[in-house]
Formats: C-alpha cells, structure tokens, sequence
C-alpha cells in the first residue's frame, strides 16, 4: 500500500480537544514554570531602546492599578538596551548607569514588591538586536558567557529570559546547541527563570522547524509582529495578524503546559488597526495559547484597549491548564473554526472572518468534539448565554473573532497517530493487516488506517474500529511482540499514557518499546522493562 506522508487529519489534529491529554515529546524542558502561557507587558514594541528605570516602574504601578496584575499580567519584561555597553572587569553585564542608575536588581526588588515579576532581554551571539543594527553600542551578547549571566540573572533576581538570536548565522543544528547552553546555565542556577527563545531574527525561519518544548519554554514561530492586520509576509519581516495566525495554526500538536508556541508580543491599542481587528488579535492569540504579553503603553490606555486585554472570558481560555492550543477545525479561505479543549469539558470555539465583509461562520458541537443533544454557549465577548441542540453560529464582520464557550454533552473519541521520540515514526500495523496476530511497527507517519488509534476509556488503543493493541499471548517479559488482535477487554489490551511520554502495558506493567532502540521502518514493538529512553517515548499528533 502506499505510504506517503499526506496532511494530518481532521480527525487527528482534534485529538488534543477529545481527550484533554497529550503525551509529552522527548527531552521535555521541566523547569516548573510556564504551566500556562506566560502574561505580562514588555518594552520594545512601544518604546524600543527608549527606556529607563522610570518607565519601567510607572509600567509596573500601572499594571496593578488597573487591576492588570491579578488577571495574570505578571511578567515585565525590560527588552533591549537596557545594560552597559561594556561589560565590567570581571566579565559581568551591568545596566546602563544613566537609564537604570539604580541597578538591575534593585528594579527587580521594586517589581517582586509589587507582585510583579521580573523579565530581561540577552542574546545567544556576540550582539543584540540593537547592537548588530548599530542602533545601540557595544557587543555583549551572551556568546561564551553563558553560566556567567545566568548566574548574574539568579542573582538580579530575573524571572524571565528573552533570547533572541538576531544573526543570519548558524544552522537549525547550531541554534539548537547555543539556545540549549543557557537553558543549561538557567537551570544550574536553581532558580525557576522562563525561558523565551526567538530563533528567527535575521535568520532562515527556523521556529516552525521543530517543536522547541526540549529547548525552551516558550519560543517564536514568525518573524516580529507589526501593527498591521496583513503584511502580505509568509514568514518575513515584518508580519501582520492575519500573516502569523496562518504560520502559528498548523503547530497547534506542539503546545502542552511548559511549552507554547509564541506567535510574538501583542500589538493590541498600537493603531493601525481598527477596534474589530484588535479585538481579533486578542481573542486569536488567547485560543491558540499564545503568550499574552503586552506591548501598548499601558499608563495611557483608552477604554476600547483597556476592555480587550482585560476579557476575562478570553483570558480564563488562554490560560487554562491543560495548555492545549486550538485545532484547525476547518479553513475555506474566508471562515475559519479554531476549537480549543478546556479542562472542565468545555470547548472554546474561534469563528474567524479572514474575508472583508460581513458573513456567517457555522459548526457544530460534534464537529468541535462534544456528542449529546444540549449545549450552552458563552459569548466570550458579550457574556451572552445561549442554548443550542448542536448547531453554533455567528454573524461575524470583517477580520473578526466570534468566540463562545460550549458547554454540556460528552468528549468524542477521535483517532490519533502515535509517534515515536526516538526514531520520528509511527506506530503502524505492517502491511495494513486486519488479521488477528498482525506486527506493530513503527514506519513514516501518514493518515491512512493503519495508523489511526483511538483511546477509549477502558484503556484500549482501538485500531480499524475492532481490533486492539495486544501484548502477544498476554505475555509479561522483556522483549514479547505487540501485535492486534480482536478487543476482548483482557489486561494484555489495555494501556496508559504517562506524563513522560511513556505509554504502560498494564497487564504487564512493562512499556511500549522500540526494539533495539531502532528507526528503520518495519521495527517491531515490543515490551520492556521502563527505562525512561528515547524509544520508549511517544507523541500522540
């Protein structure tokens, strides 16, 4: 049969919004923090390297009068420019003495005072953004001092890192050694600092390259953002909304708590929008599980921007804490549906109007992932509560986001593709067999049948409807073949998906495991005493 790679179905991309899980891939950065995307505001898109210490606290006072601060927008975040030129005798950065005459960690006190929390801006070469564009002085890019500015971070008491690239040099392989060389001294520190990676600035775009969870906790997908709703970009400088959502919706399978793609800082009250589209901005980053960070001057807002970043309903979204992004539920060049699981059971739908007129967006609550007869929907946006039997719909203007929160009926089992950490395969019976005794194995991922699992509640891993994932002969030792077999409900058929990735045979208390820690196609699964490696791990997509 032919087993080329084709386009990830529906039916798979709505896995994460039936299921409420999602395994965690390989090498997972756990650094405890990041659980939910990270909220807060930060210095660049309104004031570039025109920043002091002065603003910084007015900003941080600000957030807390307005009530911003117990919504979640927590992290401030100084960006570039904000140090020395030269770095000291000893090697150390140091702020720059006219714009932070008090020190860096005397504003990170004032910060944590306040409830706040505390972000600076490095980059992992010889020079930051502002440097390489001589818009800022010197060269004291964290290249070759990487466990030194940690060390100096913990010891500022930084919460917060953004890295940023900002070179044309280096390939995917030499970005992700240099990024993970801080993530390393961060974590050598001992103190719980996010870490935000950007590996696209004035760089072939490598954020959507790979999911970066391993690397980093948050990390860019687009080039930055402008307050503009479409650029006309794929991915160049600079990128619109419209421009982004595109890039940063089909890697909705990499966001899990601790991990979230980044589709770059929010432009909500910058202009060069109207209020309709602003408002689209923010509900479109709150469902797809973006990094809520402002980037308006928040000590002057007027009420349009004030009442967008502080939604409750969309935050409450955003922030939920199973940490899934929103699938693609349909696109047809003018209506998009964006659907997003909830922790309560409840699903978070986005009718998105990229056209330029008014139109209706239609879906339904099965095609989001609920079954039943009785539905309630939340307006996000109004608080509007209506009653439904299936059908969820909106009149939505122009480059806007209707957005309804759904409630009742029961999650719907969707199958899945089960990838492998080690060998990037998936799990696929040989030969597209229906026979009782047919070899599982692992083989390029593809939508065909032979790799569609479906998870049911009694722990099965469903395949062609009637068969199961089998431990052969409910055998119990190292190495005993998994195969299907008709679903009989024996503990040899039933499984469990761990928080490392790990899938469990109960019957044997053994996990699913790639023999010989191969990655051809055609290596046979087996069972094995749980070793925590690579061919032992596995994503569902």
């Amino acid at each position: 049969m032919s087993r080329k790679r084709t386009r990830l179905s529906l039916a798979a991309a709505l896995l994460v919004l039936t299921t409420g899980a999602v395994a965690s891939p390989a090498q997972a950065l756990e650094n405890g923090v990041g659980r939910t995307p990270p909220m807060g505001w930060n210095t660049w898109n309104t004031f570039g390297c025109n920043i002091n210490e002065t603003l910084i606290k007015q900003t941080a006072d600000t957030l807390v009068s307005s009530g911003m601060r117990d919504l979640g927008y927590q992290y401030v975040v100084v960006d570039d420019c904000w140090f020395d030129p030269n770095r000291d005798s000893a090697g150390n950065l140091q702020a720059n003495p006219s714009r932070f005459p008090s020190g860096m960690k005397a504003l990170g006190d004032y910060l944590h005072a306040r409830g706040l929390k505390f972000g600076l801006y490095q980059a992992p070469l010889d020079k930051t953004c502002a440097q390489y564009f001589n818009s800022y002085p010197g060269a004291t890019g964290s290249l070759n001092h990487e466990a030194q500015d940690a060390r100096q971070f913990a010891a500022w008491g930084v919460d917060y890192l953004k890295y940023d690239w900002c070179s044309p040099t280096g390939t995917i392989d030499d970005q992700v050694r240099t990024f993970a060389k801080m993530r390393d001294a961060l974590a050598a520190t001992g103190r719980p600092i996010l870490y935000s990676i950007n590996p696209n600035s004035i760089h072939e775009k490598t954020g959507p390259q790979r999911d970066w969870g391993d690397v980093a906790n948050i990390w860019r997908t687009t080039e930055d953002i402008t307050n503009a709703w479409n650029t006309g970009q794929t991915n160049g400088y600079p990128m619109g909304i419209q421009n982004i959502v595109n890039v940063n919706v089909p890697l909705a399978g990499r966001a899990r708590p601790g991990a979230f793609n980044d589709p770059d800082m929010m432009v909500v009250g910058r202009g060069g929008m109207n209020d309709t589209e602003m408002r689209s901005h923010f509900a479109l980053w709150a469902v797809m599980a973006a990094p809520l960070i402002a980037g308006n001057d928040v000590r002057n807002m007027d009420a349009a921007t004030s009442a967008i970043l502080k939604n409750q309903s969309l935050i409450a979204i955003n922030q939920d804490p199973l940490g899934l992004q929103a699938a693609q539920v349909s696109n047809d060049g003018t209506r998009r549906i964006l659907a997003k699981r909830l922790s309560n059971g409840d699903v978070a739908v986005a009718l998105f109007n990229q056209g330029g007129g008014t139109t209706t967006i239609s879906t339904t609550a099965a095609a989001i992932g609920l079954s039943g007869t009785s539905f309630t929907l939340r307006d996000a946006w109004t608080n509007a509560v209506t009653t439904t039997t299936g059908a969820i719909s909106a009149s939505v203007p122009a480059h806007g986001t209707a957005v309804f929160r759904v409630s009742g009926g029961t999650p719907t089992p969707t199958a899945t593709r089960i990838q492998g950490a080690g060998s990037g395969r998936c799990l696929d019976v040989s030969g597209a067999s229906q026979a009782n005794g047919a070899q599982v194995v692992i083989w390029d991922c593809h939508t065909q049948a032979n790799q569609q699992w479906t998870a049911t509640s009694a722990g099965e891993l469903r395949v062609y409807g009637g068969k199961c994932l089998d431990v052969n002969n409910a055998g119990t030792a190292d190495g005993t073949g998994v195969i299907i077999w008709d679903c009989n409900g024996q503990n040899n058929q039933k499984w469990r998906f761990n928080a490392d990735g790990s899938i469990t045979a109960l019957g044997a208390n053994k996990c699913l495991d790639v023999a010989g820690n191969a990655t051809a196609n055609g290596t046979r699964l087996q069972i094995w005493s749980c070793t925590g490696a690579a061919n032992q791990r596995w994503t569902r997509l």
